[in-house]
């Protein structure tokens, strides 16, 4: 496994199919691209299903073991399902979706190897929903919850942004994955740099804070250093000192929830595990940065298999090392101001941190 001079072995990666979609979310940074999304049709500047098993194929023998589909929305493509059958043995699957498409194709996703999905769900409100995702597809997603479920992707796991417009509803999410088997929630910082709304920010250790006092669990995942609480709903009596020591817990029996919250954490940073690749074929060694792309050429084994050792390589924590606090403020650090290995591609994206998810 290849790891970078921080000492982060890089075991998983992100793959964007495409950066079109059927949503138009305030707070969405299409994999901290911008917003760069065109016509709903297919699009020739997409990775194409053999490019896509090529880079799984070849990163596999780094030892990586995990992959994440994600876009835009991707199962605007229709190969998919294939991309997920042709994707290497070893390797967890895993998609990140709105849901609307999954009635009708969970089922094959799962017969073609799907084994996790995260589903966005800002809101249990129809109203707010339409208001954060521009579309009028809360049925449609809930459908896609269910669909999930019945296909097997148990636990289906939702994701909320936390901002201004959806803050008051995490009691009600919370007490919804709590009280429906097969759910967790996962909560997402709002970063006000893609959005450019400071004003709809809200104060994460806020709800950190609240979950503490609710949970009657709580844990710490390796993966970027994430708190997990466990919620179990109203007049469950659970045996919480048998689960620790058991170290498996009854999701039928309690909810988990998680919070991503990358902004100005240093920690968070220093335990990412990830490299990303765009829809055209770039890779990123992170998330919220686009000075770093790579392209791999004709995406050959050998330009694969090259590019993504000098990715791993070049590898840097955003917050504590990229960006590091002087006088209060976190500036870019100088050592970093001239690099640019990735070119002319560097210039053609919004240069802002972003949104993410697992």
């Amino acid at each position: 496994m290849l790891a970078d001079e921080f000492g982060r072995e890089v075991s998983g990666v992100r793959v964007s199919l495409t950066d079109r979609c059927n949503f138009d979310c305030v707070y969405c940074h299409n994999e901290g691209l911008g917003d760069t999304r065109g016509p709903m049709a297919p699009r020739e500047h997409e990775m194409s299903t053999d490019d896509v098993v090529r880079f799984l194929q070849v990163v596999s023998e780094f030892g990586v073991d995990s992959v994440k589909f994600t876009g835009g929305e991707p199962l605007l493509r229709e190969d998919v399902e294939e991309i997920v059958r042709r994707s290497p043995d070893e390797m967890e699957v895993s998609l990140t979706t709105n849901g609307t498409m999954l009635p009708g194709r969970a089922g094959d996703l799962v017969d073609a190897g799907l084994e996790r999905v995260n589903i966005s769900q800002d809101a249990l409100d129809r109203e707010t929903f339409k208001e954060v995702t521009q579309a009028g597809a809360y049925d449609a997603v809930m459908d896609g919850v269910d669909a999930a479920l019945e296909a097997g992707l148990a636990p289906v796991k939702l994701n909320m942004v936390v901002f201004e417009q959806t803050a008051g509803y995490v009691p009600e999410m919370v007490e919804h994955v709590a009280e429906n088997d097969g759910l967790r929630l996962q909560l997402i910082e709002y970063m006000p740099e893609i959005a450019g709304h400071p004003e709809w920010a809200i104060d994460i250790e806020r709800v950190h804070d609240w979950l503490e006092e609710q949970a009657d669990h709580v844990e710490r995942r390796e993966m970027h250093d994430r708190r997990r609480y466990w919620v179990t709903p109203d007049g469950t009596d659970l045996d919480w000192d048998a689960v620790v020591d058991d170290g498996t817990v009854d999701e039928s029996e309690a909810g988990m929830v998680e919070i991503v919250d990358p902004v100005e954490n240093p920690t968070f940073c220093a335990n990412c595990h990830r490299v990303r690749v765009t829809h055209e074929g770039y890779l990123k060694g992170c998330l919220n940065r686009n000075d770093d792309l790579r392209p791999m050429g004709e995406m050959t084994r050998g330009e694969i298999r090259e590019t993504f050792r000098e990715t791993v390589a070049n590898r840097v924590p955003f917050y504590g090392e990229y960006m590091v606090k002087e006088d209060g403020e976190w500036v870019v650090n100088d050592e970093y101001l001239d690099d640019s290995p990735a070119g002319d591609a560097s210039s053609t994206v919004d240069e802002t941190p972003a949104q993410t998810d697992d």
